[in-house]
């Protein structure tokens, strides 16, 4: 590992101020499960930082609250055990827990952060997905003060966001979900922990009465990044709910898609696992939107 100087920040300005200061040369330290691995393992095939900016001790990043009036909140520094483990976050939005739940072992858990996993921006992030279901928003803070962007348009590319280097995110701001609302997320993975997904897919269905209002489909792993599936949602919404119904979604997921082949799978593998995942997911958040 190269050598850096290391910064420990207590507020959120003063990481800003010192990621100005630094430029390209510093790098923000969230739970470090990514970013100490590179420094470690690819020192040879990214820039390495000289600044390590730790976020361990600026309160303004940490936390899950949630208000009937303005939603959820999730702070970047909150770990994947905080909001795997969150009863408002299990009850109101279960598939957004549930990816949280599958990020490596229960250490990694304890030390992976929400920010720096969106951040790090890998097309198979478990996080992603749920958040991209529920329509979040990434609160992001600079010099030029705050600013909102649809997390959708936060990713750019594979490890590419739309961060400035003097930039951090801040928080997520998730809305408040509608009754009548259900989701659930799922990967397919080689094992059952500690490993990424080669698909994953997260399904969120608001009913009213026996038809589907509003309907919303992510996927990971299957695109440069993180992405909807809206021709899929287009398919599903004002539909009354079936097993046909969601096969047809499924068929047009797949067909939106646009899976590399690697050491892991083909693409048409992916896509079939898009087409099986997607019809599974469907029934699990229709499931639990009619069961309150």
């Amino acid at each position: 590992m190269r050598t850096f100087e290391y910064h420990a920040p207590t507020s959120l300005n003063e990481a800003i101020s010192l990621l100005q200061e630094h430029g390209e040369a510093a790098r923000p330290l969230a739970g470090g499960t990514d970013l100490v691995v590179q420094m470690k393992e690819k020192a040879t095939k990214f820039a390495a930082p000289s600044h390590i900016v730790s976020l361990l001790r600026v309160p303004e990043l940490s936390g899950v609250s949630f208000s009937e009036s303005e939603g959820l909140r999730i702070g970047a520094g909150a770990t994947m055990s905080q909001v795997a483990d969150s009863p408002i976050i299990r009850e109101r939005y279960r598939a957004i827990a549930e990816g949280a739940a599958l990020v490596g072992s229960i250490q990694t858990m304890n030390m992976a952060t929400v920010g720096g996993n969106l951040c790090n921006a890998a097309p198979s992030a478990d996080i992603a997905p749920p958040l991209l279901a529920f329509e979040a928003e990434a609160v992001i803070v600079g010099p030029s003060g705050r600013r909102k962007l649809a997390l959708e348009e936060f990713f750019l590319g594979p490890g590419k966001t739309a961060l400035a280097a003097d930039e951090l995110l801040a928080e997520v701001r998730v809305p408040l979900p509608p009754p009548g609302m259900g989701s659930a997320y799922d990967r397919h993975t080689p094992r059952k922990q500690m490993d990424i997904a080669v698909v994953g897919v997260a399904a969120a269905l608001t009913m009213a009465g026996e038809r589907i209002e509003r309907a919303r489909v992510a996927l990971g792993a299957v695109a440069p990044t993180p992405v909807r599936a809206p021709q899929a949602e287009a398919a599903l919404e004002g539909q009354a709910p079936s097993d046909e119904l969601f096969a047809r979604a499924a068929d047009v997921s797949a067909a939106e898609c646009s899976p590399i082949a690697d050491l892991r799978g083909s693409a048409e593998f992916r896509r079939h696992i898009v087409r099986v995942m997607t019809k599974r997911m469907l029934r699990e958040a229709l499931d639990r939107a009619r069961s309150g």
